[in-house]
């Protein structure tokens, strides 16, 4: 049994919640775990529970966030799903985030066309990881126009004992963003320090433990069992 658990996108400016961030999990063992290989669980499984819980949060808020690997990006079945349900689920935008992953062999120029494809349908297009792994802005700068969003992740910056990059790296993103007229998205925000460090920067929406964890979005008439609602 697969559930999303969600992750609020906290607009700090206008005090709300701008999206959520959807993170699949399987129940096993008596609890909700990460899947161990999140390209063998079926689209047509992510995508009808996607459906199910953007039309339960319609008119709530402007976004729901759905990672892919550059792999799944391109591949054509997932795509066409992931079309048919912007269409099922607006007025909310599906937002897809191309994560970074070292075993991709998918370059920049595969992903043009079906970013092109995604736009044409609604989809917004997020770019994660920037500032990780291969995604420095010499890589994605052809990407920018065509993107929606950048999201920083300061949890990766101290994964890698670079915090002390965070500040020199925000500004420079900052500026990408303004300069390609993107949302911004700042994540692994997890204190109160980090909270105004962001207000300091002018970065309205916001991702972390500070503004909520990640929790089982309960489906309407779920049939689920108290042990699962509550682990």
């Amino acid at each position: 049994m697969y559930r999303y658990f969600i992750q609020p996108q906290f607009n700090k400016f206008t005090n709300s919640v701008f999206g959520y961030e959807m993170l699949i999990r399987k129940w096993g063992a008596d609890r909700w775990q990460l899947p161990k290989d999140f390209a063998s669980i079926p689209i047509a499984i992510q995508t009808d529970l996607l459906r199910k819980v953007g039309q339960e949060l319609a008119l709530k808020v402007e976004s729901i966030s759905f990672n892919l690997n550059r792999t799944q990006f391109v591949n054509d079945e997932i795509s066409a799903a992931l079309i048919a349900t912007q269409h099922q689920i607006y007025p909310i935008v599906l937002t897809v985030e191309i994560t970074e992953e070292p075993t991709d062999q998918i370059t920049v120029a595969d992903l043009l066309p079906k970013i092109v494809e995604y736009n044409d349908h609604g989809i917004e297009i997020s770019l994660d990881d920037v500032a990780t792994g291969v995604n420095t802005l010499a890589h994605i700068k052809p990407l920018l126009p065509f993107a929606a969003e950048i999201k920083v992740a300061m949890q990766n910056f101290r994964a890698e004992h670079r915090e002390n990059e965070i500040n020199d790296q925000l500004q420079h993103w900052i500026e990408v963003a303004q300069d390609y007229q993107l949302r911004l998205i700042l994540e692994g925000v997890e204190n109160q320090g980090e909270d105004e460090m962001a207000d300091d920067y002018g970065i309205a929406i916001r991702q972390g433990y500070f503004y909520g964890k990640p929790h089982l979005f309960k489906l309407r008439n779920d049939d689920l069992s108290a042990k699962q609602l509550n682990a």
